[in-house]
């Protein structure tokens, strides 16, 4: 499944050659001019990454940045942006950018650090053990789940699932980029399968923190 990228910039020209470019690359761009239709867009569709310009009409980029972030969505955000001065770079990253690319840049840059943030599995998450509820974690690196502090063996694609849902928790996961992420190319994904992987990990963490919205797919929640 391609990566969906949020692409902010106001400027027609260079908006256009981003999306021809990054879409000549594999990657599925989805444009906007302004801040609010970005936010939009944002509460409507998943992403994979946001490319943001900051000097855009009715909401800046680091304002829109701000408002994502304290919503608690951790989708990876580059600023691309004509501000050079090292306040706006910090500003930038205390809003929760990832990458702060000034203007002008080449698109091979651009397509490098792209490649690098998607790379990582887990954004704005300091450590490696993430709580789930009060006495329950997983920890990323050894992917265990920890109950009361005792470790709990998940099969491999069980594994999977859970990171999948931790890293777009409070987002509507598909099905079809569920079955995308826990089997390979060469592989045939079975539904009947999937929902054992999600009756095991309710039984574990809680069957409220996994949601089935029909038709649409899956959202997590944790506390």
């Amino acid at each position: 499944m391609k990566k969906r990228l949020l692409l902010l910039e106001d400027d027609a020209n260079l908006n256009e050659t981003l999306c021809e470019f990054l879409e000549s690359k594999g990657y599925d761009v989805f444009p906007s001019f302004d801040g609010e239709e970005a936010e939009v867009l944002i509460y409507e569709r998943h992403f994979d990454l946001f490319l943001l310009d900051v000097n855009v009409p009715s909401l800046n980029g680091f304002s829109l940045l701000s408002r994502v972030r304290a919503e608690g969505k951790t989708t990876p955000a580059i600023f691309l942006t004509s501000l050079n001065a090292i306040e706006n770079v910090e500003e930038g990253y205390e809003s929760g950018c990832d990458d702060y690319i000034r203007k002008p840049f080449a698109l091979k840059e651009l397509l490098f650090r792209i490649e690098t943030i998607l790379k990582r599995e887990f954004f704005h998450t300091p450590k490696s053990t993430i709580s789930i509820a009060h006495n329950i974690a997983f920890d990323t690196n050894t992917n265990t789940l920890l109950v009361e502090n005792r470790p709990i063996h998940l099969q491999n694609k069980e594994a999977k699932l859970l990171t999948l849902f931790l890293q777009k928790q409070n987002e509507i996961i598909t099905h079809e980029s569920i079955m995308s992420h826990l089997w390979e190319y060469d592989e045939v994904g079975c539904d009947d399968t999937l929902r054992t992987y999600i009756k095991n990990l309710r039984k574990i963490i809680g069957k409220e923190r996994i949601v089935s919205l029909k038709k649409l797919g899956y959202t997590f929640t944790r506390e």
